[in-house]
């Protein structure tokens, strides 16, 4: 007998038909229609109206000249320009601050778009253009970061050395068609070339000097060429940048600096290359208890650290290192810089945790772990002794060529402790500068080395540099009478 289905069996067969039922008495068709039109208001709704009433606001459209001002929306920073900042309807307070620039401040009333609002925002757009009241002193500041990112080394994974000085020139380059200012801005690149030890160092110098001489622009053609002929006028000027260039550039750039006639001539070492100096007269001065040993002057350091035809004038030098005696001296006059001071000398930067710190095998015939800051006020309390007779003299650190001069006359020796000098210091010493160019240096010289160096690693050329703050065991200063700068 054949099988026959239960009739009350409710399964659904393949293919077979699905049959709603009335809801409420509602066909399916009715409310299937509702559904689907709730369901469509509902994504309309919160496409077009529910961001405007969760979220109400607008964007401000914010473009500054230059480019790479701070945005700040009543006093809280928000993006660098240029950028879109999202607010609130209302009345709000829009500040543009760029380094170097005198900042910008304006009131803007937005509103809001209540209907699709997240497809066709309310935009208001602000356009500031940046004035300089100092374009040349933000420049220099500019510089002054160039030159201390050059203490980091190459660019790695780690960091990116920022492109400071020539995104300076490219902020202020339109400051440039003022001759003046052109040509101080012009020094101070002259004056960074003195930092450019890594390759990205070398990247931003050029192009700082492509664009200031474009004026803050893209380079033409034209000026380009005139870039050109300017920076090998510079190198031709200092023969030693063969060595530097050779050293430091990379491929096919390299091996164009090495071929040449201008590399091949130039010192093949950027040390040890003999001076020609004077030997100095041996008379010597006490002044507050020390020893001043005079030096007579003479052409000086053609060699490693200074550029060609450099001058040094007669000077007095201390014989030693500052002596504790002298150091006790000092500080009961100025008690600011008794060690028990050590907090308050912190907090005005002026020195670090090892200020006047001393080691067990440290020689006793000098004073050590004072800063330069230290140091230059020791020099300031030292003029107050000066006999009558000096009276157009001045006590104050050590240039590099005095120390150098005097280290390699034999006029002083050296190796107890690495000794402080005046100046600011730069990689790239032999490299000269204009006179009267800006100077701008995170750190300041040290010569001579100490007795915990390796005999025969230190000679009257070795360089160092610490920040002026830095205190160690191993460093004290050796300061030099000098006749005043403002006398003839």
């Amino acid at each position: 007998m054949p099988f026959m289905p239960d009739k009350t069996d409710n399964t659904v067969q393949p293919g077979g038909n699905v049959k709603l039922k009335p809801i409420f008495g509602v066909r399916p068709g009715v409310y299937l229609a509702c559904i689907y039109g709730i369901v469509l208001l509902a994504i309309l709704f919160f496409i077009f109206l529910y961001p405007a009433l969760s979220n109400p606001g607008s964007y401000i459209v914010v473009k500054s000249e230059p480019w790479g001002a701070a945005v700040l929306v009543d006093g809280v920073y928000r993006e660098a320009a240029p950028c879109e900042v999202f607010v609130s309807p209302g009345k709000h307070r829009l500040e543009l601050r760029l380094s170097g620039f005198v900042p910008a401040q304006t009131e803007i009333v937005t509103g809001r778009r209540l209907f699709a609002s997240i497809i066709f925002p309310l935009k208001t757009a602000i356009f500031q253009k940046l004035e300089s009241n100092n374009p040349i002193g933000a420049f220099i500041n500019e510089a002054e970061d160039y030159a201390a990112w050059s203490f980091t080394g190459e660019s790695s994974t780690a960091y990116q050395v920022p492109l400071s000085l020539s995104e300076g020139a490219y902020r202020l380059g339109p400051y440039a068609a003022d001759p003046a200012l052109r040509k101080s801005m012009e020094d101070t690149i002259v004056s960074s070339s003195r930092f450019a030890v890594t390759r990205a160092g070398l990247r931003d110098l050029v192009r700082a000097k492509t664009l200031l001489d474009n004026q803050g622009l893209s380079p033409s053609p034209l000026s380009l060429l005139g870039s050109a002929e300017e920076v090998i006028g510079f190198l031709s000027d200092n023969p030693q940048a063969a060595l530097w260039l050779g050293a430091l550039l990379t491929g096919e750039a390299q091996s164009a600096v090495t071929a040449s006639s201008w590399y091949k001539e130039a010192p093949q070492k950027l040390e040890s290359t003999p001076h020609s100096v004077r030997a100095p007269r041996l008379d010597s001065v006490q002044i507050g208890g020390l020893a001043f040993r005079q030096v007579q002057g003479g052409l000086s350091l053609l060699g490693a650290n200074f550029p060609q035809g450099t001058t040094v004038d007669t000077f007095y030098i201390l014989q030693n290192p500052i002596s504790p005696a002298a150091w006790r001296a000092f500080t009961e006059q100025e008690p600011k810089w008794e060690k028990e001071n050590l907090d308050a000398l912190i907090k005005e930067g002026l020195v670090n945790e090892s200020y006047l710190e001393d080691l067990p095998d440290a020689p006793d015939s000098g004073i050590s772990g004072i800063s330069w800051h230290a140091a230059v006020a020791f020099c300031s309390w030292l003029n107050s002794s000066l006999p009558r007779e000096f009276a157009s003299y001045e006590v104050h650190l050590p240039t590099e060529a005095q120390w150098e001069y005097a280290a390699s006359s034999g006029a002083i020796e050296y190796g107890v402790f690495w000794e402080w000098c005046e100046e600011p210091y730069v990689p790239l010493s032999f490299l000269s500068v204009p006179q009267g160019a800006p100077q701008f240096s995170p750190e300041r010289p040290v010569r001579g080395g100490s007795w915990r160096n390796p005999q025969g690693s230190v000679n009257s050329e070795t360089r160092g540099s610490l920040p002026p703050s830095f205190c160690s065991p191993f460093v004290s200063a050796r300061p030099v009478l000098v006749l005043k700068r403002n006398v003839p």
